[in-house]
């Protein structure tokens, strides 16, 4: 799954973020887009989610966190492993990522890179890279803080938030991002 991930997003380094059923539709119908961030659901309809995706031949990692009904325990990673076609989670919760990484999924450790002190702690973390297979870093304009986080954390950077301009997919990209992901209908086929 990793080395598969690792080749969707060299072949098309932008993400579909999607975050509702439109963006759902939308994603689904653009055959270049080979990975999704699913940023929504519910736990009665998260596997419907997934299945539409793996149907279009997506990539699909769930963003644990946001999905209403399940809770911040290592329990609802397994809920997503066995109840739906996810083939990964993403998760600001180390706990939950490593219960992912237990349980065979591609793990995204999200940090929302805001102060000195979130650097400072990224920089201690020796275990992020035995736990997660990519860091997303938000916001993603931000290419200083990706080329430092790139010299600390020993596995590829994907960052996203707030891109919405060509120019702003290339400098996260030239700063040393394998990816980015973003919600922006409009960037998808940049």
């Amino acid at each position: 799954m990793k080395q598969e991930f690792y080749n969707a997003i060299m072949a098309h380094p932008i993400i579909a973020a999607v975050k509702d059923e439109k963006g759902l539709e939308t994603c689904i119908q653009i055959p270049e887009i080979k990975v999704v961030f699913v940023l929504y659901g519910k736990i009665s309809n998260i596997g419907d989610i997934t299945y539409k995706l793996k149907q279009a031949g997506k990539t699909v990692i769930v963003h644990i966190d946001f999905i209403l009904g399940l809770s911040a325990k290592e329990e609802a990673v397994a809920f997503i492993a066995k109840y739906t076609q996810a083939d990964g989670v993403i998760s600001t919760r180390m706990e939950l990522i490593r219960r992912a990484r237990e349980l065979s999924l591609f793990t995204v450790y999200r940090i929302f890179a805001l102060d000195s002190r979130v650097m400072d702690n990224v920089a201690a973390n020796r275990s992020i890279g035995e736990y997660a297979d990519v860091v997303e870093i938000l916001p993603g304009l931000m290419p200083k803080v990706i080329r430092m986080m790139k010299k600390m954390i020993p596995i590829p950077l994907i960052t996203g938030g707030l891109i919405s301009e060509r120019a702003d997919v290339i400098a996260a990209l030239d700063a040393g991002a394998a990816a980015i992901s973003t919600t922006n209908k409009d960037v998808w086929l940049m």
